[in-house]
């Protein structure tokens, strides 16, 4: 007779899920994830959490949903928040309150350049590097969506270098009205004259001059393209 299973030592699949979903929360809110940064694969999360792919993939798919976490088409599953506030201004997000955006993006971003003149270390310095490399590249193709992608990547990288972990959390929630204000004055089309160079704020933070950083943060942002 084959002996049975108790069911008990089988938690069901929901308590499952919602043991994984603790368990990503846990590694963010650790740091071992940080904000904007990329979560690992699927398959790596399997192995790493030992439960199943479906099960990653609904725990992950519920942290989407709450706005801690965002699929990036070819790219990864990206840390965006900590909490639940992204969905909240996403919802607020409108046409006709995108000067607000770009006012709380001031307010953000010439802090966050101020303090990473003030706090980066090497390592940031090279990340600022490369999506400025990045953000270049984007706009030399001339797709407007890979632009958008690659300024917010440089706006969040110097956000980081700032080292302030409570910065970095707020920041990123208003990630996906970031990327709007960005496209909505982009349009169809990178015309040359919504073109900003962002290598002059990179420079005076890599000079740790924070007066000459926040004063490039504030100026691109009064530019029409906001980016």
């Amino acid at each position: 007779m084959t002996p049975s299973v108790d069911s008990a030592a089988v938690p069901p699949r929901g308590h499952r899920v919602r043991q994984t979903i603790e368990q990503l929360r846990g590694r963010i809110l650790g740091g071992e994830w940080p904000v904007g940064g990329r979560i690992p694969t699927e398959p790596q999360l399997v192995a790493a959490l030992g439960v199943g792919r479906n099960t990653v993939r609904e725990a992950v798919r519920a942290l989407v949903h709450a706005g801690v976490l965002e699929c990036r088409q070819g790219s990864g599953t990206y840390v965006v928040s900590t909490d639940e506030l992204a969905p909240v201004v996403a919802r607020r997000l409108t046409d006709d309150r995108m000067a607000e955006v770009i006012e709380v993006r001031r307010a953000f971003e010439v802090e966050a350049a101020r303090l990473a003149a003030l706090r980066r270390t090497p390592e940031d310095l090279a990340a600022l590097d490369g999506v400025l490399a990045e953000r270049e590249a984007a706009w030399r193709s001339g797709r407007v969506g890979e632009f958008v992608e690659a300024d917010a990547a440089l706006h969040t990288a110097v956000v980081a270098a700032a080292h302030n972990g409570m910065l970095a959390e707020l920041y990123a929630s208003v990630g996906t009205a970031l990327r709007s204000t960005v496209a909505h004055a982009m349009g169809d089309a990178l015309e040359p004259e919504r073109y900003v160079d962002h290598g002059r704020l990179v420079a005076a933070i890599r000079a740790g001059d924070p007066v000459r950083a926040a004063i490039e943060a504030g100026a691109f942002l009064e530019h029409p393209s906001g980016a």
